[in-house]
């Protein structure tokens, strides 16, 4: 008779991403996921290769979270980099994780998906790509430098990001 299975891949996933938002990616590691979940590492290995591959899983487990997010956000420019945002400082290993690792294209694709919408809408096919990573880079840019404390002149971070979310959505809203 088979052993019991005593974790499943979603309750290693699960610690793993708490473990990185708790303890840093320096601290996740099989052992410690073994341990969050109840089991001896060895048995982690049944579920997952290597720690590569745990953190393969946790980036992907964490894409998968922002596209649902991004799915129910306000349809517009605003309202998907709020939400990006938002997600970044709820999860800001995680964010850090999934803009580092080198990550599954079709999870990438899914996440990329409502900026390409919103983007097709304001600029049309042909420029959607492009303006979809103008929004993406400018975002992307402003939360990793907010999140590692770059801003460094004081000011009003909030006023300084809806200042910037009024200029591109203004901007990309004027057809040629």
């Amino acid at each position: 008779m088979p052993a019991p299975e005593r974790t499943s891949l979603e309750q290693i996933v699960t610690a793993g991403r708490e473990l990185l938002e708790s303890e840093g990616p320096a601290r996740l590691t099989m052992q410690a996921v073994a341990a969050r979940v109840g089991v001896r590492a060895p048995s982690l290995y049944k579920r997952v290769r290597d720690r590569d591959s745990l953190l393969a899983l946790v980036a992907g487990a964490t894409i998968e979270d922002l596209v649902g997010r991004l799915d129910e956000a306000e349809a517009s420019v605003a309202g998907l980099a709020r939400t990006f945002r938002s997600f970044a400082h709820e999860r800001p290993e995680g964010f850090r994780l999934m803009m580092a690792a080198s990550t599954d294209g079709e999870a990438l694709a899914r996440a990329s998906a409502p900026v390409l919408r919103i983007a097709e809408e304001l600029v049309g096919s042909d420029d959607a790509l492009e303006a979809a990573r103008l929004v993406t880079a400018w975002a992307t840019g402003f939360i990793t430098m907010e999140l590692a404390g770059a801003f460094r002149l004081h000011g009003d971070l909030e006023r300084a990001f809806e200042f910037g979310l009024e200029r591109i959505s203004s901007t990309l809203s004027r057809r040629p």
